[in-house]
């Protein structure tokens, strides 16, 4: 999408210099507001709130009262950068657990999710594998890799996802087959996964049709979390791997809607 005119020019920064700075600012500060960012810029509220506008069109961030935010939402998930933060002990133990499902020479299919990124990451352990994914952070990590056969995935590439999602990405994972699939979800309601694009959702579907084995990687705050389109039920996936700080009673209600669940070593 080409950035919208700044016919007044305000700031003496182009429209998109700009808009990088803010967004670079609600996701290292987590909230900004309009105020303080039109004054901090040297630019009107107005054109503020039209380069929100534009930004949260593109994913970037979530407009809230007052200001903008990079936490996610029922339909916000929060830009790559913010989520590689997020719980990342928590996907190193997941990781950890999930790694020891692989075996040399299968071939693996990796969703867009920062989990899954904590996975390939210790892939490279588990060579030779055939590693397929969407996801730009995990063709960057194995790129080069000495024992991995890496296969990207074209179609409509999303910046604030860093990954390449709609109908063309379904139709080249429907044409493949592997032995396991690892994925995320962005929130767990009522035994049923959920996320905040139906492009993704999409793509992930036909992941799970695409492969022998599905295992869900999750840590706890999914339970916390919303998402506006239905993915599938938990029980869908052959294992759930859970980090180690679940609750225990969001353990006995994730136990008993999921086929199977395997709880991860403490780190």
């Amino acid at each position: 999408m080409a950035p919208e005119p700044d016919p007044a020019g305000e700031g003496g920064r182009a429209p998109r210099a700009r808009r990088e700075l803010i967004r670079a600012r609600v996701v290292d500060e987590g909230f900004v507001r309009i105020e303080q960012l039109a004054a901090d810029l040297g630019v009107t509220t107005m054109t503020i709130r039209r380069d929100l506008d534009y930004l949260q069109r593109e994913g970037w961030l979530r407009k809230v009262r007052g200001g903008a935010t990079a936490q996610p939402s029922t339909a916000f998930h929060g830009d790559v950068r913010h989520r590689m933060g997020a719980m990342a002990e928590a996907k190193e133990a997941i990781a950890r657990a999930a790694l020891r499902l692989v075996k040399p020479g299968q071939s693996v299919l990796l969703d867009e999710s920062t989990t899954a990124l904590a996975l390939a990451e210790l892939l490279p352990e588990r060579a030779p594998l055939t590693v397929i994914t969407y996801f730009g952070p995990v063709i960057q990590t194995l790129a080069g890799s000495p024992g991995i056969e890496l296969i990207s995935l074209g179609g409509t590439y999303y910046p604030a996802y860093d990954a390449f999602l709609g109908l063309r990405t379904v139709d080249s994972v429907s044409s493949l087959h592997a032995d396991l699939l690892f994925a995320s979800t962005t929130a767990i309601t009522r035994g049923s996964c959920y996320h905040q694009s139906p492009e993704t959702v999409a793509v992930k579907r036909a992941l799970m049709d695409a492969c022998d084995r599905r295992v869900l990687l999750v840590d706890h705050t999914k339970f916390e979390r919303r998402g506006l389109y239905r993915l599938a039920p938990v029980a869908g996936f052959d294992l759930v791997v859970v980090d180690p700080g679940i609750p225990a009673p969001r353990l006995e209600e994730l136990q008993s809607t999921a086929a199977k669940v395997l709880v991860a070593p403490e780190p």
